[in-house]
């Protein structure tokens, strides 16, 4: 069994929120020692206050130096995983300098903090930014890790910023440290536990749930979904590489490899299929602010260099989803059925991109 991540400390910022609760959940399972730094979750029900899990919680706002230097000071993590973060498109044009200052200054503050840290801490940053850094070109090819930054909506001129300050802040400052840093640009991530707003499978997951009729926007859509541990696996994978050797540093992409793209409408339709029972969907026909119509990555650097690639087909992605949501909503412990889910996950094989 591999032993890396036995008693290694581990802070991860955004720990609250539905990706950052999974991350932690598979990184106890490794055995890390995990410090969580965030605010309050937004949502509820959320997924931090399904698992309960045995970490440090630290309550702050990313854009605080001084308490995210203290939190760096005491708990003196090894490695850092960076999700806090304004995570919505929609949100992002509502409050466009909050997003900035969240994703963007956000980014420059924890950096700053690792900067003024002990030679012995944060030894490894992983930056999670998003797929949708990359200038859009409506591509159907999958955006690679040197194509353009970009972004026409706050969101995603935010996290492309931060993909700029990480860079900044690498060569500036933390290389000379000898601290190694790389950004990771995921996919559109669904499975159990998300509850956020504006989100396709929260938003069905209510309203199936309350009997209400499901209401789809941009139904034409292409996005490259894929289940929450397909990414987490990822970074993981990518901090014990970068931790080996400094050579892992830079971006890189952990998109689906696996049904690479389907639309926003299929992913309902199979969704509400596997839940049974429902309503058809209506759609929302009115202006929708400007979103990316195909978003698609190439992750072929990925699997090449890391051995990484996708281990669940979509079928798959929305199977476990909706088992997920279905266990929560009839009383299990969620707790042991998220660990039950990483297990299986764990057991399943890498497939090839392409």
């Amino acid at each position: 069994m591999d032993t890396f991540w036995h008693g290694k400390k581990v802070l991860v910022t955004g720990h609250t929120g539905f990706k950052g609760s999974w991350l932690c959940a598979v990184l106890k399972d490794r055995g890390a020692e995990v410090v969580g730094y965030s605010l309050p979750a937004s949502a509820a029900p959320n997924m931090a206050e399904c698992l309960t899990l045995d970490i440090t919680s630290v309550t702050g706002d990313i854009t605080d130096l001084t308490v995210l230097s203290e939190t760096l000071s005491i708990h003196r993590p090894d490695i850092v995983f960076h999700l806090a973060a304004q995570a919505l498109v929609r949100d992002s044009y509502r409050d466009p300098l909050g997003t900035f200052l969240t994703n963007a200054y956000g980014t420059a503050v924890l950096l700053e903090a690792v900067k003024k840290s002990p030679a012995s801490t944060a030894k490894v940053v992983i930056n999670v930014t998003t797929d949708k850094v990359y200038e859009n070109k409506e591509s159907a090819e999958g955006y690679s890790e040197n194509d353009p930054l970009g972004g026409y909506d706050p969101y995603s001129a935010s996290k492309a910023c931060s993909e700029l300050i990480t860079g900044s802040y690498r060569d500036a400052f933390l290389a000379p440290l000898g601290k190694r840093i790389a950004t990771a640009r995921a996919g559109n991530v669904i499975g159990g536990g998300d509850w956020a707003s504006d989100r396709i499978v929260p938003d069905l997951i209510r309203s199936m749930t309350s009997g209400e009729q499901p209401v789809l926007r941009s139904p034409d859509a292409v996005r490259p979904w894929q289940h929450v541990l397909e990414p987490i696996n990822g970074y993981i994978l990518l901090a014990e590489k970068l931790w080996q050797d400094e050579q892992y540093g830079g971006a890189w992409n952990f998109g689906q490899t696996i049904d690479q793209g389907i639309t926003v409408g299929e992913l309902a339709a199979r969704l509400i299929r596997r839940w049974g029972n429902l309503p058809e969907l209506a759609y929302d026909t009115g202006k929708q602010p400007h979103e990316t119509n195909t978003l698609l990555l190439n992750s072929d650097k990925a699997y090449r260099r890391l051995g990484w690639g996708s281990r669940l087909t979509v079928e798959q992605t929305i199977g476990w989803t909706v088992d997920w949501y279905r266990a929560f909503y009839d009383g299990e412990e969620m707790q042991a059925v998220t660990f039950a889910q990483i297990s299986q996950y764990e057991q399943l094989e890498v497939n090839r991109p392409g």
